[in-house]
């Protein structure tokens, strides 16, 4: 069992717990990823690590509460144990070498973004951040950002907070400054990733993105999570979650995660009346 040593709402609709797992904090890199079951019968589900602290020996996860089982998840309080939490997986961010980077973040993906802009601020690399959200209500991890960046452009959908208008917006902004990156690091949506690379593919930059398609196994057996990345077929749980976001097949990937909306919406729903009946 692995204990929920703290609990906290970072917005209405997103969480963050630190889980008490000493070998996958001893090990974990920022860009890998868990799977957890909240209880014996739930179903498993993957989630980017967000944080470790190794001397304490715990794990960070984000999550946003937005179907069946992530609000199964969060009917958990601190001092009580999820069933499974087994990682890392995947491959972890290539971080070496990078001396200017740009980190873009979309809504609950700065939640990945976070610790791999921390981790190239940490090896001294210059980083310069941009997060977007659809509201001002749904920012989160503002201040982190500003600890690990250079610089940071906060972008909002109805412009309540920072600036109006989307990540790439910003993007090409700070292309047409002059700024020189060596690579840009895209993390949200799958819409918004397939934008952001449509931007960087004009400029030459190379462009990595994290996918986060349906997994069941992390381990390539269930081929769930398959995506096509330069004409051929990848696993993004054994293959990354990092790829080249120039070959990405985002068109398959945005069919392929539709086709699980009808039985997302089910989950939610029988979730929601389960709950309705505890309390």
């Amino acid at each position: 069992m692995f204990r929920i040593v703290k609990k906290e709402h970072l917005n209405p609709t997103v969480a963050r717990m630190e889980i008490e797992a000493p070998f996958i904090a001893a090990k974990a890199e920022p860009g890998q990823f868990i799977i957890y079951r909240a209880f014996e019968d739930s179903e498993r589900v993957p989630l980017t690590i967000a944080g470790t602290d190794r001397g304490a020996g715990t794990v960070s996860i984000i999550y946003q509460i937005v179907g069946g089982s992530t609000m199964e998840l969060d009917t958990l309080q601190a001092g009580q144990c999820l069933h499974d939490f087994v990682g890392p997986l995947g491959v972890p961010t290539e971080t070496e070498g990078l001396r200017k980077v740009c980190v873009v973040g979309g809504g609950v993906g700065c939640a990945i973004a976070y610790p791999v802009t921390k981790k190239l601020h940490d090896l001294g690399c210059e980083v310069h951040a941009v997060a977007g959200f659809r509201t001002r209500d749904l920012v989160i991890l503002e201040e982190e950002f500003k600890a690990a960046s250079n610089r940071l452009e906060i972008m909002t959908d109805d412009g309540s907070y920072g600036r109006q208008g989307l990540v790439t917006a910003a993007l090409e902004e700070l292309i047409a400054e002059g700024n020189r990156y060596d690579e840009v690091i895209a993390i949200g949506p799958l819409v918004m990733m397939k934008f952001v690379c449509q931007v960087t593919k004009k400029y030459g930059i190379k462009t990595v993105v994290s996918m986060n398609p349906i997994m069941i196994d992390g381990t390539g057996m269930c081929g769930g999570c398959r995506l096509t990345v330069g004409g051929q077929t990848k696993f993004a749980c054994v293959d990354g979650p990092d790829f080249d976001g120039h070959l990405v097949d985002f068109d398959e990937a945005m069919r392929r995660g539709a086709m699980y909306r009808d039985f997302e919406a089910h989950a939610r729903e029988a979730a929601c009346n389960l709950l309705k009946e505890v309390r």
